[in-house]
């Protein structure tokens, strides 16, 4: 089930909510203020590296380059 985030317009508070449903986002209040004019935000997904590549120290490189800590 995706999370999607909504900012409030009322407060500009960002929130997370899980959508199992279409139907399920227009139920979204704000949290902080209780409002219901939130706009979804583009946001990106996070992956994550169980293990390190080969000759790696590195879990994950966030330069998304060459990792520093390879030695190349």
């Amino acid at each position: 089930m995706p999370i999607f985030e909504y900012k409030c317009a009322d407060c500009g508070k960002v929130s997370e909510f899980l959508e199992k449903t279409i139907p399920s986002r227009l139920a979204h209040t704000c949290p902080a203020c209780g409002g219901k004019n939130l706009t979804k935000q583009f946001s990106t997904f996070a992956a994550m590296v169980k293990q390190p590549a080969a000759g790696s120290n590195c879990l994950s490189c966030p330069s998304g380059r060459i990792c520093p800590h390879s030695g190349l």
